[in-house]
């Protein structure tokens, strides 16, 4: 079996990280195959954040609890966080952010890295807060949040996929 579609049926969602940070040229990596991800008529509409820095991780973990009513971690600890946003004059800006995410989260797969796709990112980065955190880490106006990156090391080992359900391919 080739190798990329290998990958892309072992990575699973990682929920237990490593507290180790991601080394720099495997946050290059991720960051790379997440600005080469396909979108809408070429425009590259995806902005992509990345955030390291312990305190602000874990104020946007409390922001993402809040829109969830709930005080639990939804970064589960990882050590990097990937703030995926885009462009929303373009039409297809979530679909641009999700490939974007699909393929970070590939690419973390396929250097050993542990990652996770959480939601929430819109409503997080549509409030006062997090829209002045855009304008202080120098985002364009206009862009919406579309997901979140946690990438680390996984703290065990990765589950067996589950069997795919059947009857899921139609062919005409």
């Amino acid at each position: 079996m080739n190798d990329v579609i290998r990958a892309m049926k072992e990575r699973r969602s990682v929920r237990a990280y490593q507290p180790r940070q991601i080394s720099e040229e495997e946050l290059a990596q991720v960051l790379e195959a997440g600005l080469y991800a396909p979108s809408g008529r070429g425009e590259q509409s995806v902005y992509l954040v990345a955030v390291q820095d312990p305190a602000v991780i874990a104020r946007l973990s409390q922001l993402n609890a809040q829109v969830m009513g709930t005080k639990a971690d939804p970064f589960y600890g990882a050590p990097t966080v990937v703030v995926v946003l885009a462009r929303k004059s373009r039409s297809t800006w979530v679909e641009d952010g999700s490939l974007a995410l699909g393929n970070m989260m590939n690419a973390a797969h396929a250097l050993g890295l542990g990652s996770c796709w959480i939601h929430r990112a819109r409503e997080v980065f549509d409030s006062p807060e997090g829209q002045a955190l855009l304008v202080q880490w120098g985002v364009p106006d206009g862009c919406g949040g579309v997901g979140h990156c946690i990438l680390g090391y996984p703290a065990g080992d990765l589950p067996a996929p589950p069997p795919r359900k059947e009857g899921r391919v139609l062919r005409v």
